[in-house]
């Protein structure tokens, strides 16, 4: 079912989206949606090639996996 999200912009960037949305012939909220998931699905999925590159990248998946496993036995220490 869909979820309504309230969204407070300024003015400057209001207009910015309105005059898009306008371009794109959609609405605000369907332009802002838009923009959103296609950022989220950018910023934290791979796509096919991307994950075939990495699952056949033997030395890349033996250092994730040591990582991993530093990880979980507290191993190292975080960098900023």
């Amino acid at each position: 079912m869909p979820k309504t999200v309230t969204l407070r912009l300024e003015d400057d960037i209001y207009k910015l989206f309105l005059d898009a949305s306008r371009i794109e012939n959609r609405s605000i909220a369907n332009l802002i949606t838009t923009f959103a998931l296609h950022q989220v699905e950018e910023f934290f999925f791979t796509d096919e090639f991307e994950t075939e590159e990495i699952l056949t990248n033997h030395k890349l998946l033996k250092r994730l996996n040591q990582g991993r496993q530093d990880a979980a036995l507290r191993k190292g220490s975080f960098v900023e």
